[in-house]
Formats: C-alpha cells, structure tokens, sequence
C-alpha cells in the first residue's frame, strides 16, 4: 500500500499568520488616512451648511428690519451642541450694514484639518482662514 505523502494539518504556520498580519497592517497604514479625511469631509460640509443657514437667516432678518442683526440665535450658533466640530460666529467688524460669518474649528480631530476655519461675507464671498500649505479656498469649498 501507498503511505500518504502529505499528512492532515491542523492550524495555522506561524509564517502564515506573520504573512496574514503584515497584510492587514499594510491595509490598516493605506486605509485609516484614507478614512480620517472622509470623515473631516463630511464635518467641513457640516461647516459649509451652517454658514449658509446663518447666512439665510440674516438675510430673511434683515429683510424684515432692514438691518443685520449683529447676534446669532443660540441654535445657529452651535455653541451648546458638543457633536459639532465648528462654531458658527461673527468675524470681527460687522455692522448692521455687513458681517463676515466665521466657522470656527473646536479643538479635537477637526483642529489639524487642512482647511482651517471657513468664512462666509454678506455678498456671499466665501473665504478660509489659517489653510494649510497646499489647500486653496476653491478646493476646500467644493
């Protein structure tokens, strides 16, 4: 009779399992960078959003006084909501005839994005504040 030359294996070489974690760590340094700037996307289009929302409602104001307010309502302001990663604010110097609208990054993970705070003027021109080297204000806004 023939023996069998290959005899059943049970388990897993430790050079399998070597070969199978350095995978999954390359997968992990390729992936994670990739996640983190979805996830500071989506709380940069959270920024945009109020903006314009604090921007509609200082005009529906002004067309009802005939001036800017020169306060923000607490709920568009985000300041007692702690999931938000901005704060919606004025910029220094408005008037009753202007303002400049600001989002303000809160300290955390939102603190090292690349696009720095967003800012928002009653003519609807849109600027970013603090950008980091190599982001414009085109790219930040799209």
């Amino acid at each position: 009779m023939r023996k069998h030359l290959f005899t059943a294996r049970a388990g897993w070489t430790l050079v399998e399992l070597m070969v199978v974690l350095a995978i999954i760590g390359i997968l992990s340094a390729v992936a994670w960078p990739s996640y983190s700037e979805y996830l500071r996307r989506g709380h940069r289009t959270e920024a945009r959003t109020g903006l314009f929302q604090a921007a509609q409602w200082l005009e529906r104001a002004a067309t009802a006084n005939g001036v800017y307010p020169l306060e923000l309502p607490t709920q568009l302001s985000w300041q007692d909501l702690p999931d938000k990663r901005y704060t919606i604010g004025f910029a220094q110097g408005n008037s009753a005839a202007r303002y400049t609208l600001v989002a303000t990054r809160r300290p955390g993970a939102q603190q090292q994005d690349r696009c720095g705070n967003y800012t928002l003027t009653q003519d609807g021109r849109q600027g970013n504040l603090q950008l980091a080297q190599g982001s414009s204000t085109a790219d930040c806004w799209r």
